[in-house]
């Protein structure tokens, strides 16, 4: 016979059912959820596309000629999967190529953005004082001027050559780098200050730890992975500040037009042809889309460890 079980008390099963509850919910904190997953799918499509798209054999270079075979401004069909501006080009390369010029200026922007930003944001998180004071105050300042006017000054300024403004990819991505520093800054500085109460940088203080170390060490790690989910959202707001600027025929021309620029220029022939407006939009939309909601599933679940630190 097998010895009896010893009975549990009314106190260890209330905390034997709490660790129950607690690893079957495991799994619905730690899951990514499908639409996750198709936002990532889309997010690897679209880059893939753009970073081949010199070596696809069904992708046309920006200068390749039209095809003369079809109407101008055909719909889609085998040969042209989103069909043919007014000059017969392959829409579905302009496309592709767009896209590859407006992920280029805003991954720029946001690499610029997160170094400058995440610098002045560190620094004004971890000394505090007056120089916190100082670096909140303009980065306020930043925020509350109106970012598409500041963006039309900065291009107005480096892209006039005196008769006309012709934006280069240069000049648009410092118009947009200067608007992308500030929110970055102010993420990375409210980041610094909540860990940098923490205890393993207060044990690296007392140990006698110089302040470049424990910035490099201790709270860099910490603040870079909220940044780079941050900087998802940045690269799909810089996305559409570029569209807005093309609205206003100031972003970057052929032949390697930007999906603003495809929008702006679709629009004028919408009514005949919708599918001139239609793809481009869409897929900027879609890519929108799949980075806001990468990049908000990757905040959540960082504030939820931070929580359960």
């Amino acid at each position: 016979m097998s010895a009896p079980q010893p009975e549990l008390t009314d106190l260890e099963l209330e905390r034997a059912e709490e660790t129950a509850t607690d690893d079957a919910d495991v799994p619905r904190r730690k899951g990514w959820g499908v639409g996750f997953w198709l936002a990532v799918t889309w997010t690897v499509l679209i880059l893939g596309l753009s970073a081949l798209a010199p070596w696809l054999p069904f992708v046309d270079s920006p200068g390749a000629f039209g095809d003369f075979s079809v109407e101008p401004s055909a719909g889609p069909s085998a040969d042209h999967w989103f069909g043919v501006n007014d000059n017969g080009v392959d829409l579905f390369s302009q496309v592709v190529w767009g896209g590859r010029v407006s992920l280029f200026i805003s991954l720029s922007v946001v690499v610029i953005g997160f170094l400058l930003g995440g610098l002045i944001g560190m620094t004004a998180g971890f000394l505090r004082g007056r120089v916190d004071r100082v670096v909140s105050a303009v980065i306020d300042v930043l925020l509350a001027f109106p970012a598409l006017v500041l963006a039309l000054a900065v291009v107005a300024i480096f892209a006039s050559d005196g008769n006309a403004v012709r934006p280069t990819i240069p000049v648009i991505i410092l118009s947009l780098a200067i608007l992308s520093v500030a929110p970055l800054a102010r993420i990375t500085r409210g980041v610094t200050l909540a860990f940098s109460e923490r205890e393993f940088v207060t044990a690296a203080r007392t140990l006698g730890a110089k302040s470049t170390r424990i910035l490099r060490r201790e709270i860099l790690p910490n603040v870079v992975p909220p940044m780079a989910a941050f900087s998802l959202v940045v690269i799909a707001v810089v996305i559409v500040a570029e569209g807005a600027l093309a609205f206003l025929g100031l972003s970057v021309s052929a032949p390697a037009p930007t999906w603003g620029k495809l929008i702006a220029t679709g629009r004028l022939n919408m009514e005949a042809s919708p599918h001139l407006v239609y793809f481009p939009a869409g897929v900027m939309f879609l890519t929108i889309l799949s980075l806001n909601y990468i990049g908000d599933v990757l905040q959540g679940k960082m504030s939820v460890r931070e929580g359960v630190l």
